[in-house]
This record gives C-alpha cells, structure tokens and sequence, in this order.
C-alpha cells in the first residue's frame, strides 16, 4: 500500500480540524449533551469512518477497504467497551455532568497521542522483526481469556493505581471542583491543583492500559499504519458523545466482554498462524515457514467480527429484557404479597 505525502498530510490537517472544532465546541459552552445532540454527532462520526472507507476502496482496492472496516469496527467496539471504566471513573470521582465532557475530549486526545507513538513503534517492530507477530499473538489470547474471565465490568473492579494515590498524597488539592478548571487560587493567592487533576491522571493511565490492548489487535487486521493510525482515530472519534448517548445502555451490554474475548482470541489465533507462515526463529521448525499454517483472508476476518459482535449485542439486549421483566414480575408478586 502505497501512501503518498500529500495523503498523510490531507489526513492529519484534516482530522486535527476535526478534533479542535470538537474541542472548541466544548470549551465555548461546557454542557451534558441531549439524547438528540449525541445521536446527530454519533450518526456523524460514524458516517464520516463509512466514507473513509469508500476513499480507501477507490484509491487503494477491496482488500484494503475491508482491513480498514475490521481495524475500525474492532477498536470502536473496544472504545465502548472502555466506555465501561469512564462511566465508573467519572462516577467515583463524583465529576459534574456538565463537566465531564472536557474530561472525556482530553482523555481521547491522550489515547490518540499514545495510540500514535504505540503505532511508530510496533510499525518498526514488525518491519524488522517479524516475530513480533508471536508476542502480539499471546498478548491477544491472554487478554481475550482475561476479558472472558472477569465477566462485566463493576464499580468495584477499579481500584486506583499508585499514581494516583501519590497525586492525592503530594499535590496540593482544593477540597472540591472549580467548574472544569484543573487549578484555582485559594483566599491568599496560592496556587492549587483541583480534583479533575486526579480525573485526567486516572483517564490517562487508563488510556495507556487501553492502548497496549487495542494495538496489537489492529496489527493483527492489517500491517499498514495509515490504516491502523486512521481506524483508531475513527473509533475515538464521537467517543464523547457516544458517552452520553449510551450510558444507560452500557449496563444493558451484559455480553460485550465476551463477545470481544472472542474476537481478540481470533486475531490472536490468526496472527499466529501467520506468524507461523512467515516464520524464522531457529527454534520453531528449524527457522523454515510453517507450510500447513493458513492465511486467513481480511474477508473471513470481517466476517467473524462482524457476527460475533451484532450476536454479542442482540443476546445481551434479550437477556437484560428478559431480566427486567423478571425483576418486575416479581415486584408485582411482592407487593400482591403485602
């Protein structure tokens, strides 16, 4: 796949705009979105990644079009997984409605730059060094069967890291929140840090635990960084507003874990038995490529996603209707009771 400079260069203007006026919109009026305002924003945000989409099939080819659609399905689809951790996070800390959209902006601006310098580097890994295939490879599996393990994400399940514990400790701290200001001066002038100082420390670690999951499972879908830069832009983009549109439909989403462990377990098969292909560590079969070792096709791959996450989304819709009706039948038998 060959980029030119002035593609790249398009790309970054035009995304960058993209990001600034999101920015800009927050900065001018902090607010909690309506129902209505999510929704338009999403339907744009994903309409634009449909038209990329069509861009990279006009210009590069199928093939390449499909390891884009799988690239930005599979990390949108983590996006809302991490989703999850926000809601606690802004949750625990107790951050304003109103406010936690500029938390959630400069949290996926961090994600983008982490994603970014984690995209240069496994880019080079694998350019030099093919067996980087077999470490991408068991980090995938390890963490699909993690995923599958721990079920549903609960307010319990975060717990604050060192970092943050030292910011509490160390930082002078005003006792509550300046609107959306990360410092404020007391009565005597002094400078101190506020709570959403510990909000964005607590997002950004967060996001670099989420960067080291996404990215090799992109690498596992296509090996061609522009690709790999632009659907994990595409999948933080709206990730906002998406926040907002879908926050009590989280909960209802009882499945998602599972049906990405299943997906990361088969981009984590599939990047093995391609690493097996091209293999030529001394150790595995005399350093010779492994013959019998498929390749699995972008279109298989598409496929699979695809399935596994409307069959993910469909049975954790049924289930929580099923449980609610539950729930309520046996209101009713409780209060018949009284």
């Amino acid at each position: 796949m060959d980029v030119a400079g002035w593609i790249w260069t398009a790309t970054l203007v035009g995304l960058g705009a993209i990001l600034l006026f999101d920015l800009a919109i927050v900065a001018r009026r902090p607010h909690e979105p309506s129902i209505k305002e999510s929704t338009i924003w999403v339907t744009v945000y994903v309409g634009l990644a449909l038209l990329f989409g069509l861009f990279v099939l006009a210009q590069w080819g199928g093939n390449y079009a499909g390891e884009f659609y799988a690239g930005w399905l599979t990390e949108y689809s983590l996006s809302v997984d991490n989703l999850f951790v926000f809601v606690i996070i802004l949750s625990r800390f107790k951050v304003p409605r109103q406010y936690q959209q500029k938390i959630l902006l400069i949290g996926i601006v961090l994600a983008l730059i982490m994603r970014g310098g984690f995209i240069a580097i496994g880019s080079a890994a694998i350019a030099r060094f093919s067996w980087v295939f077999y470490i991408f490879a068991a980090f995938l599996v390890y963490t699909a069967v993690k995923l599958a393990m721990q079920g549903e994400t609960e307010e319990e399940d975060f717990k604050e890291n060192a970092l943050i514990r030292w910011s509490r400790r160390v930082l002078p701290m005003t006792p509550k929140y300046e609107e959306s200001r990360l410092t404020a001066r007391d009565e005597r002038g002094r400078l101190h840090m506020t709570p959403m100082i510990v909000v964005l420390i607590a997002i950004g670690t967060t996001d670099l635990i989420f960067a080291l999951d996404s990215i090799p499972a992109i690498f596992g879908l296509t090996a061609e960084p522009y690709l790999v830069f632009t659907a994990n832009v595409f999948a933080l983009m709206g990730l906002r507003q998406l926040y907002f549109l879908i926050g009590g439909l989280l909960d209802r989403l009882v499945y998602l874990s599972i049906g990405l462990a299943v997906v990361l377990g088969f981009i984590g098969v599939k990047l093995f038995l391609e690493a097996l292909a091209d293999n030529n560590l001394p150790f595995v079969n005399g350093g010779k490529h492994v013959g019998w070792a498929p390749h699995i096709g972008i279109q298989a791959s598409l496929a699979v996603i695809i399935g596994t996450l409307a069959i993910t989304t469909v049975a954790s819709l049924v289930k929580s209707r099923r449980d609610a009706r539950a729930e309520h039948a046996q209101a009713d038998k409780a209060h018949k009771i009284r």
